[in-house]
């Protein structure tokens, strides 16, 4: 199976440089995952299909803290992390 190119929002960049240096990296090898296999049931992580708003996202919970969103471009081979957010959060917001 072929590569994926992963690309990090803005948001998601800012959220990342806000974090000390060990969550985010945890945080960036999790997401590293998404490269090799970004769905769900193949590859490494605990990764999810969700339908959010009427749109399927993905996402991946990293550690028992976070959970990034993210969509998967199948055509460009390109996975779009779109948010990460707490993992209590994420659930008031989506049920994630």
């Amino acid at each position: 199976m072929s590569e994926y190119s992963v690309e990090i929002s803005e948001e998601v960049r800012n959220f990342l440089d806000f974090l000390d240096e060990k969550s985010r990296r945890i945080c960036v090898e999790n997401l590293e995952k998404l490269i090799e296999d970004p769905y769900p049931g193949t590859g490494k992580g605990d990764k999810k299909k969700e339908t959010i708003r009427g749109e399927e996202i993905f996402r991946i919970h990293i550690g028992r803290t976070y959970t990034a969103f993210y969509i998967i471009i199948e055509d460009q081979k390109l996975v779009r992390i779109i948010e990460i957010d707490t993992i209590d959060s994420a659930h008031k917001k989506y049920g994630a």
